[in-house]
């Protein structure tokens, strides 16, 4: 695969250079923000790179790479936009000029100076700028570049450069917070021991089970968020709650009913705890479940006498009395 092939993802955001007018509310700001743009995306393919501030004046360099003390090249940004005209010729001089006497005063000397602006130049305006380069060259002994629209998104779609698209032309979108799913509370013997005369203990027992104990934390788990939702009656939370043990009470009686219909009731609390677990991640996350929590929320629909692990189980419900 050629290497301009894997350089950026397909799909990216297109480069526009309003953002740093939108993003600063107008010409003033942009001029600084696209300024900052110009600086990083330099110091992303040259070392060393700096920003002089104006204090009192920058010396005629928005960024620099070299020593001041010697060579340097200068990034001159220009927020022109929406095209480069004849009107800005003369902007462009004063910044060249204003580079060069700077570098004479200070003891340095300007290698190369590299214009940046956001845009094209108009077809008048180009062929001015390829005139004045030849000569300015010819004239101080440098070199003179062109960073316009072209090359800047050339630039910025670089592997090099593409963390500076991302950062001042990709549309933010902030990361979804992801809210820590509910602790599981252990159950003490104190309360472990209050639940033997519970109705979903009974439905287990009758079924067969022996080992009770990881039950009972689920069912007081589930009882827990249970009681949170009804006592906050936040609307979006208490539907959630509602679906959530509308679906598993399907997947307990779709279970039910095959299980019946194999002769193999034996098998159905395994075969609900594992479409549970499946079913699990499609559950509402605003109910920021466990999967204990998920299973405890079956151990309420069977006290709640709503489903229950053998073939009789609405008659064990009638008869169980209430502790």
């Amino acid at each position: 695969m050629p290497e301009s092939a894997v350089a950026v993802a397909a799909g990216v955001p297109p480069i526009n250079f309003v953002a740093h007018q939108l993003r600063t509310g107008g010409m003033g700001g942009a001029r600084d923000d696209f300024e900052a743009m110009i600086s990083e995306l330099a110091a992303s393919t040259t070392p060393n790179v700096r920003m002089i501030s104006a204090n009192p004046g920058d010396w005629g360099i928005d960024a620099f790479a070299g020593d001041l003390g010697g060579a340097i090249t200068v990034w001159q940004s220009k927020y022109f936009h929406p095209a480069t005209t004849a009107a800005h010729q003369q902007s462009i001089r004063d910044s060249f000029a204003s580079a060069l006497k700077a570098a004479e005063a200070n003891g340095h000397k300007v290698e190369i100076w590299i214009l940046c602006i956001p845009s094209s130049m108009d077809g008048p305006t180009a062929k001015w700028w390829d005139g004045w380069k030849k000569r300015q060259e010819r004239d101080h002994g440098l070199v003179v570049r062109l960073w316009d629209e072209t090359e800047l998104r050339k630039a910025l779609h670089s592997p090099e450069g593409d963390h500076v698209r991302r950062a001042y032309y990709e549309p933010f979108t902030p990361a979804p917070v992801q809210e820590q799913t509910r602790a599981v509370v252990e159950v003490d013997d104190q309360r472990a021991a209050e639940f033997d005369s519970a109705l979903f203990v009974r439905q287990l027992i009758e079924a067969g089970h022996v080992e009770l104990d990881s039950a009972k934390q689920q069912f007081f788990n589930a009882d827990l968020v249970a009681r949170e939702i009804a006592h906050k009656a936040v609307l979006t939370e208490v539907a959630a709650l509602t679906s959530a043990d509308a679906t598993l009470h399907g997947l307990w009686e779709m279970n039910f009913n095959e299980c019946c219909a194999e002769d193999a009731l034996p098998a159905l609390h395994g075969r609900v705890w594992r479409e549970v677990r499946n079913e699990h991640p499609n559950l509402p996350k605003v109910l920021r479940l466990e999967l204990a929590h998920s299973w405890g929320l079956v151990h309420r629909l069977v006290d709640n006498r709503k489903a229950g692990w053998v073939k009789h189980w609405r008659q064990i419900a009638i008869d169980h009395a209430e502790p």
